[in-house]
């Protein structure tokens, strides 16, 4: 599946995440709806990689920052996407 990167582009994204419990009614889960806001790093037609925190700086000689915290969604698990600006 080819996709691509896109860096500078911010989004918003809402999906349904899984729930990990404990010691609960299985009867009473289900997943949860989640929101995040953040640049979009990468996207094909199965799922967004996403980043709510990175490096300001240029990115390293090897691409890419090691110290980025985000997300990838399964596009089946995204309930809405919006390019923000």
């Amino acid at each position: 599946m080819t996709g691509q990167n896109v860096k500078e582009l911010i989004v918003y994204v809402r999906y349904q995440d899984h729930v990990l419990y404990n010691r609960g009614d299985p009867a009473l889960m289900k997943p949860q709806v989640r929101e995040a806001v953040g640049w979009l790093v990468y996207e094909c037609a199965d799922y967004i990689i996403m980043a709510w925190d990175r490096d300001a700086g240029p990115p390293t000689l090897r691409g890419g920052d090691p110290k980025a915290s985000g997300l990838v969604v399964l596009r089946t698990d995204i309930l809405e996407l919006k390019r923000v600006g």
